[in-house]
């Protein structure tokens, strides 16, 4: 049956507006994705097109406490792929190759990476600038030479295990380039550009730059000047003793900064895989543990007076032993000390006299005093890589383990631990946290960011009672142990340290630890240095080898440090064997007739010139020098420059 005219025309109109509303329906979507949606999906399209080239921050710089670069940045240029642009792999990578000494087959897979970029490594990673103009003038299609930062340690060696050393990427590895990676190393950049599905660069597009944030600039606490002096003296401890190990830190007593730390045997950290591993991934002040001797003692001795279980002027017999639950206790001295005050006790380090004190203590309080003194837990020293040192558990602790933990034996503990405790024995009382970061600084225009300030932990005894061990510690300078760390000019305190290594769960009788610790000025202290000799060849005394290298660091940062000497130290108790400082006397104005009969001679002379008068000498009159220096004196027929004939001395 046909339809009707009139069906056929309603059936148009109905097709028509159905038309029409789908036709209206498509402009409005298209007309909201194109107005409303047309910026969202265009960011859309332009990152899916997007290629990014890495610039990578300039890593902060690490400056010394006085503004001297220890590590900084050299620009090492690196060589990238676009592997969509390399036109040839094969012919690129040949060519690539040969200007790096490199593997042909390695560069070959890294052009023909799906990735957008990558490296050429590691022969393209940190090239001279020589390798990098010879490729640039390649011309290599998808081969880009990108500047890049090398970490750059100017004073080689110099240290070493505080600062650490960074990779291959520029990030840090170990010490504090690893401590504090992230502000050193800053926000990278990247250079952006538009590629279409093979990867070739979008006609009539442009790149963009993001710009880096540099990481910023770290002061240490660290003098370089001193770090210099120390790692001479360790240098020397080296040779002479042929030892395993040497340790050495040097710190300011009363904000717990570390002015210098560092042990043998060193590396460099720009060059670290040339030595030894265990060269560089131990920093041994902080991590070595061991039984610390008699610079342990310094802790009893400080307990014992804060409690006043002792006085120094008390009377005590050391017979060369003590028995303590059974066990025989010997002193260093055979035979012993004898009558002997509790001064001496300490000038002497006696092993018995320490005991009485542990003994006088109890456990409780003396195990009280070592932990608030620090030990047994790290400082939380911002290096990594810190121990905590071994602690008798109260509940193991009984009579003889009082007894050998009063002198130093059965605990064990670390250097870094040792000096910050010594040097909150002689402040006033006061324990800091030790540091070795002090301020950030602004890369761009050397702005303060952010300044570290010194952390109180506690005070563990009274100003009083630290005095008191100040005074008693330049008397162990002076007239006992510490003898050969005497510093003429200076006041110096500190205490000697020998300690038997454990070898196999044993004691060894032929392997020690011998140690020092000692300050300076001893009334008013500046600086506290710590040494400590592992298995020293030869001589194994902690007064006869870690003294002396305590005294070569710390006479001469005492006059970096323009600490003016005075005369108002205690006079040294010279022994068989030790050699006299005396005062240089006045020979201006002598004949050579005069001089050698009317003086006795501690001296030797060199003369200069001719004639019969001393007209000038070297060293002038007044200073103090060892006996049997030589004095210079310059001879002439001429008056002195000052009148009047001086008196022989």
């Amino acid at each position: 049956m046909r339809a009707s005219n009139v069906t056929v025309r309603r059936r148009l109109f109905a097709a028509l507006i159905v038309g029409t509303a789908i036709f209206l329906a498509l402009v409005v979507r298209l007309a909201y994705v194109q107005i409303w949606l047309g910026p969202e999906l265009s960011d859309k399209a332009e990152d899916s097109w997007r290629r990014d080239i890495p610039v990578t921050a300039k890593r902060g710089e690490i400056l010394d406490r006085n503004g001297a670069q220890l590590a900084y940045n050299i620009s090492s240029p690196t060589v990238m792929a676009i592997p969509a642009q390399v036109q040839d792999p094969q012919a690129t990578a040949a060519k690539l190759a040969a200007a790096l000494d490199a593997s042909q087959e390695k560069i070959y897979k890294q052009l023909t990476t799906r990735a957008s970029s990558a490296y050429i490594k590691p022969a393209g990673r940190k090239i001279t600038q020589e390798k990098a103009r010879e490729i640039r003038d390649m011309k290599l299609p998808g081969i880009v030479v990108t500047e890049d930062n090398k970490r750059y340690y100017p004073f080689g060696s110099l240290a070493a295990h505080v600062l650490g050393f960074t990779g291959i990427d520029n990030q840090g590895l170990t010490g504090i380039e690893l401590k504090y990676n992230r502000t050193l190393t800053g926000i990278g950049g990247s250079i952006s550009y538009l590629a279409d599905a093979a990867g070739k660069s979008m006609p009539g597009s442009t790149d963009e730059y993001k710009k880096p944030l540099d990481g910023l600039n770290l002061q240490l606490t660290i003098d370089s000047n001193i770090q210099a002096i120390m790692e001479r003296e360790l240098d020397q401890a080296m040779l002479k003793y042929q030892p395993n190990h040497v340790i050495a830190i040097a710190m300011d007593p009363n904000n717990g900064e570390i002015l210098a730390m560092g042990s043998r045997p060193g590396y460099e950290p720009g060059n670290y895989k040339a030595y030894p591993v265990e060269n560089y991934n131990r920093n041994l002040p902080i991590w070595m543990t061991y039984e610390p001797g008699s610079t342990f003692k310094i802790i009893t001795l400080a307990a014992s007076l804060e409690e006043k279980k002792v006085n120094l002027t008390e009377g005590f017999f050391d017979p060369g032993a003590i028995e303590v639950a059974g066990a025989r206790l010997r002193c260093w001295k055979r035979g012993g000390h004898g009558s002997e005050t509790f001064l001496k006790v300490v000038e002497n380090s006696c092993n018995p006299g320490f005991v009485v004190m542990g003994q006088r203590l109890g456990k409780e309080k003396l195990f009280e005093y070592i932990y608030n003194f620090g030990f047994g837990r790290k400082t939380g020293i911002d290096l990594g890589g810190e121990e905590n040192g071994i602690m008798f558990k109260p509940s193991r602790v009984g009579p003889v383990e009082l007894a050998t933990t009063s002198f130093g034996q059965g605990v064990s503990v670390t250097p870094i631990q040792q000096i910050t405790a010594v040097s909150a024995a002689v402040n006033g009382g006061k324990l800091f946290k030790p540091h070795v970061a002090k301020a950030w600084y602004n890369p761009d225009n050397g702005a303060l960011v952010e300044e570290m300030k010194p952390e109180l932990v506690r005070q563990v005894i009274s100003e009083a009672t630290s005095k008191q061990v100040r005074e008693t510690l330049e008397s162990v300078v002076a007239n006992g142990t510490g003898r050969n760390a005497f510093i003429d000019g200076y006041r110096v305190g500190g205490k000697t340290g020998t300690a038997q290594k454990v070898v196999n769960g044993r004691y060894s009788a032929s392997e020690h630890i011998v140690s020092f610790i000692g300050f300076a000025p001893a009334d008013d202290p500046k600086v506290v240095v710590y040494a400590a000799v592992d298995n020293p060849q030869g001589i194994q005394f902690g007064g006869l080898v870690a003294a002396p290298l305590v005294k070569g660091i710390m006479e001469d940062t005492l006059r970096y440090m323009k600490v003016p000497p005075r005369k108002d130290q205690m006079d040294r108790k010279y022994v068989y064997g030790d050699t006299k400082i005396v005062e240089v006397p006045n020979l201006v104005g002598m004949s050579i007739t005069e001089i050698y009969e009317s003086m006795n001679m501690n001296f030797q002379l060199a003369k200069s010139g001719t004639g019969g008068t001393v007209i000038s000498q070297v060293p002038k009159a007044g200073t103090r020098v060892e006996q049997g220096s030589t004095i210079r004196i310059y001879l002439s027929d001429a008056s002195p420059p000052e009148s009047g004939k001086p008196q022989a001395q």
